[in-house]
């Protein structure tokens, strides 16, 4: 069978300067014209324009390449909603993670209703061929409802002081809803989010579970899975 082309082989920049371009803008709490700087100092002459238009061609397919390749996610989940304005009008971020605080899947959503839970869980589970031990809310009713139709054998605790590492993997995407000055609309938003929590996630391992060691073997097979997954071979 035929490989496919690279994704990059139309663009005038190679794959590697792409992928770095996307990695930076995903991973610290940068501006596009921050990203911009950062290539020029290097002698990379690109416009944040063209760094725009790579996150949005690239993002989510690179985000989709890493949770292919990740390990087996823990079988206790974590889920909660935070509200975002988009344009002054409140929206609902939907988020679940793993009793490691691995993030599975987040959703932007115009409700908090049982209709919205329902199709949050039916989006974690598409594809999956295992159902989670537990799973652990805060005492929103759409949780219930959306359980006892989809996950009927799962066992379900719902306690707002149980949830902390579900509300605690908010805060990347708050400090960056602040540097962009909020999202503009809800499409951007979940294109973003959604790349933007695989791909930080992916970059930065747990580093209070583990010895130095650990974490700097842990971090060098990230990088590794990175430049296989985006076409790359060498950083920038």
């Amino acid at each position: 069978m035929k490989k496919p082309p690279s994704p990059h082989y139309r663009h005038r920049f190679p794959a590697e300067l792409i992928s770095h371009a996307v990695w930076l803008y995903h991973v610290f709490s940068l501006s596009l014209r921050d990203v911009e700087l950062i290539l020029a100092e290097r002698g990379v002459v690109v416009s944040y324009e063209s760094i725009r238009r790579w996150c949005l061609k690239f993002g989510a397919s690179f985000a989709n390449n890493l949770r292919r390749r990740r390990p087996r996610p823990g079988d206790k989940w974590h889920m909660d909603e935070v509200f975002i304005r988009i344009h002054g009008e409140q929206r609902y971020l939907w988020r679940a993670v793993d009793q490691n605080g691995v993030v599975l899947d987040v959703l932007v959503q115009s409700r908090r209703d049982a209709t919205a839970a329902k199709r949050f869980f039916k989006r974690l589970l598409k594809g999956l061929d295992y159902s989670p031990r537990v799973i652990i809310t805060d005492k929103l009713k759409s949780y219930g409802v959306a359980k006892r139709e989809l996950l009927p054998d799962v066992e379900h605790r719902q306690s707002r002081y149980l949830n902390n590492r579900a509300e605690n993997s908010h805060r990347p995407t708050r400090r960056r809803e602040r540097q962009m000055q909020r999202f503009k609309s809800t499409r951007q938003a979940q294109h973003f989010l959604f790349a933007h929590a695989l791909i930080y996630g992916h970059s930065r391992p747990r580093r209070h579970l583990m010895t130095a060691d650990h974490y700097r073997s842990v971090r060098a097979m990230a990088f590794r899975v990175w430049d296989e997954e985006t076409c790359a071979r060498t950083a920038v």
